[in-house]
């Protein structure tokens, strides 16, 4: 699918069970090979994304049994029942893998490499290169600039008390997983809380970890042990139909079973600053992952100020506020995002780009951006340089304006393989 034509839509209504949480399966599949005996999986996003970290545990030994899209049963090899892998490892355009696999792959006894696509391969791994060594891995840059491929050679490691310069998942999970290598207890500081997804799911397998304020501590365990894992859908990609219908002038849409994890819920903070009308239904706050259905109706929205700490809990879910900022009342402004420079692609300068090919009024700032909103505005051509979450933001923007026409579509399989179906579901 080299681009797809978005027309204008009357009307959005339905109910949509988002695809599995992405960061939940990755880890789902990493820690239930880690442990002894069988992991039960269900709500498994089989994304591309996801299906590099299965591919990669499968090259190490571990046996993964599909029982359908969405539930498998990972038969696990013990924390150090890994094999070396006869090739390289791929990891595609996954970042999550190659942060989370190298700390798993640090303590190992054996030696790997590591690869991902042209866009992953672009991608700053010296955030995570720099703890590791600390611990005593050995872990290098084959191309010495501090992306991948990686080259690791497995060491004993030593623990550490880590202050991380950057409010990252993949950085702390990738730090806490060596963490289960390592003599001592490791730590990890954060400069503001980031999703908490590795500490909520490594004591469901015996891991024995502990969370104080902004700080999280790996305590080694003998061996963790297999579990049964229910994945709630992904609140990034329901963000897309979450601001979708605040925006269209005609929306009623229900999303079941949705995560609302207090470190990745920021989307739901900014709806509400900006007036969206929704509420939440059946929520379950137990153990693991607290999930709701959320149901979310036409809004009159307005700007916002978005910055600081909530900025690591929506950072994903940036390119679709903006979007949506771009159709509410008055000015919208995000700071703090400096992140978005080195995801898949420069989101903040991709999102100011196709935004004022649409006729919006931005202008880009060092760390974000400032949106006039309420502008009328066109369709156009979108640029996504490959990266899904542009995909998907531009394409709601289409269902208002009409006549958008997004390049490259098919990326979207990253991380929603079905978004374009379900899409057109709400629109029937």
């Amino acid at each position: 699918m080299s681009s797809m034509k978005i027309d204008a839509v009357s009307h959005l209504k339905g109910t949509l069970c988002i695809p599995g949480d992405k960061s939940i399966s990755h880890r789902s599949v990493m820690l239930g090979s880690l442990a002894k005996g069988s992991t039960h999986i269900t709500g498994f996003l089989p994304s591309a994304d996801c299906l590099a970290t299965m591919d990669c545990m499968e090259k190490m030994g571990v046996t993964i049994d599909r029982l359908s899209e969405n539930e498998m049963i990972v038969h696990g090899v013990g924390l150090h029942g890994l094999m070396k892998p006869l090739d390289t490892l791929n990891t595609c355009n996954s970042g999550t893998t190659t942060r989370l696999l190298s700390g798993i792959l640090a303590g190992q006894d054996f030696n790997c490499r590591i690869e991902g696509d042209e866009s992953l391969s672009s991608r700053p791994m010296g955030r995570i290169m720099t703890p590791l060594r600390m611990m005593g891995a050995s872990i290098q840059s084959e191309k010495d600039n501090n992306c991948a491929p990686l080259l690791i050679k497995g060491s004993p490691l030593t623990a550490i008390h880590y202050n991380s310069p950057v409010a990252s998942a993949q950085v702390k999970s990738c730090v806490l997983l060596a963490g289960l290598y390592a003599k001592g207890n490791t730590s990890v500081t954060e400069p503001a809380l980031s999703r908490d997804h590795t500490e909520r799911m490594l004591p469901m397998f015996g891991g024995n970890i502990s969370v104080n304020g902004l700080t999280s501590t790996v305590t080694p365990v003998d061996e963790l042990f297999g579990t049964d894992v229910s994945v709630p859908g992904d609140i990034s990609s329901a963000a897309f139909f979450l601001c979708a219908a605040a925006m269209h002038p005609d929306a009623e849409v229900r999303l079941e079973h949705v995560g609302i994890n207090p470190t990745r819920d920021g989307v739901l903070r900014v709806l509400k600053a900006m007036g969206a009308d929704f509420t939440l239904e059946n929520e379950n706050k137990g153990l693991g992952e607290p999930c709701a259905d959320i149901i979310i109706r036409s809004s009159k929205l307005h700007g916002t100020v978005i910055e600081g700490d909530i900025i690591p809990t929506l950072i994903d879910e940036i390119p679709m506020i903006a979007v949506m900022a771009a159709f509410a009342e008055g000015e919208t402004i995000i700071r703090d995002a400096a992140e978005l420079k080195v995801k898949e692609t420069d989101r903040l300068a991709l999102i100011t780009e196709n935004l004022k090919n649409m006729g919006c009024d931005i202008t880009a700032t060092e760390d974000g951006m400032i949106i006039r909103g309420g502008k009328n505005l066109h369709g156009t051509t979108i640029k996504t340089l490959k990266d899904h979450r542009m995909a998907m933001a531009f394409a709601i923007a289409g269902l208002i304006t009409g006549d958008q026409n997004i390049m490259d579509a098919s990326c979207v399989d990253v991380s929603y393989p079905t978004f374009f179906e379900e899409l057109k579901s709400l629109c029937q």
